[in-house]
């Protein structure tokens, strides 16, 4: 099984529902020229939700790091965004939001920018890996609009997203500390799954407060709970994940039968991962795993180091 990644893209990269305006927006600007970002996928090492604030938002202690399967976003003059499928596994763009509520469109709103984006999908949607938080993040660096604030405001995972690399994740996502990084390489089983965050983190609450086995916001609970019960790099959201898309757990079970390890849940799924080079793993002439009949492919990746910044859209 060979690394995965788009055409013409390397594995350490050189440089690579909009409504009322809202606080924090600039005045359109024109830009000029073509420039090409990546924006790599993240993948969450291990995850622990450590409470709920009282606007609902949940707190988090995470692991992240970002991987070489990337979208691919060109910026040039003009307007709208184009998209190109190129998902890996010829899963396809099902779910794709439409232009006027992705996070690429939310993201050039938000630094005040009128271009014409040219959008390479391989990142698959639903799929835990953040694809839609690397794309609004490219965009940040490309404008040379990187602050932590602006990146919030467009979703948890976009102020990791803005540099990559490693980091300690926590809060509601906008305290990144960077840590060193670790070249390290994993299988991915994307299976075709589509799951919502939204529902994994009320499945969350529910159980937390109907005593399933998961701690509870104030970090109490019946029994050890989740975060109690795995080894560390484990995952607060596996469990509600599973109680939200029960099919979760046959693919991760066969991927854990095929590898003979015990395959980890990326952020809130339905990727699952196990660490490892394909060949050590016994499974190096496998680039899908069946099961009843539907397919889901085994992508080998690395880890990346950080992103570097774009000064300005304007440079």
């Amino acid at each position: 099984m060979e690394l995965y990644k788009p055409a013409g893209s390397s594995a350490h990269p050189a440089g690579t529902g909009v409504g009322r305006a809202a606080a924090g927006l600039v005045p359109t600007m024109p830009v000029a020229g073509a420039k090409t970002l990546v924006a790599p996928a993240k993948l969450t090492l291990s995850l622990r939700v450590t409470g709920t604030r009282p606007d609902g938002y949940h707190l988090i202690d995470s692991e992240m790091v970002t991987i070489n399967l990337f979208d691919t976003l060109t910026f040039e003059p003009g307007r709208g965004i184009a998209t190109v499928d190129n998902v890996v596994g010829a899963q396809g763009l099902y779910e794709m939001p439409e232009s006027a509520a992705n996070l690429v469109h939310q993201a050039l709103v938000r630094v005040g920018r009128d271009v014409a984006v040219r959008l390479v999908k391989t990142i698959p949607i639903g799929a835990g890996l953040g694809g839609g938080s690397a794309d609004a993040a490219a965009v940040l660096r490309w404008a040379g609009r990187t602050e932590i604030a602006t990146a919030a405001r467009l979703g948890s995972d976009v102020p990791f997203c803005v540099s990559g690399g490693r980091a300690r994740v926590t809060g509601v996502g906008e305290v990144v500390e960077p840590l060193e990084f670790q070249d390290r390489r994993f299988v991915l089983l994307i299976p075709p799954i589509v799951v919502d965050t939204g529902s994994v983190y009320k499945m969350w609450d529910s159980l937390a407060w109907t005593g399933g086995g998961v701690r509870t916001a104030n970090g109490s609970g019946n029994g050890p709970g989740v975060a109690g019960r795995v080894a560390r790099g484990g995952n607060d959201l596996e469990a509600p994940a599973v109680a939200a898309a029960p099919e979760l757990a046959r693919w991760r079970d066969a991927l854990g039968d095929l590898t003979g390890r015990s395959p980890r849940l990326a952020g809130s799924g339905s990727t699952w991962f196990v660490e490892g080079e394909p060949d050590q793993l016994g499974i190096g002439d496998r680039t899908f795993l069946v099961l009843r009949g539907a397919r889901a492919p085994l992508v080998a990746v690395r880890t990346v180091p950080p992103m570097p910044l774009v000064p300005s859209a304007e440079s």
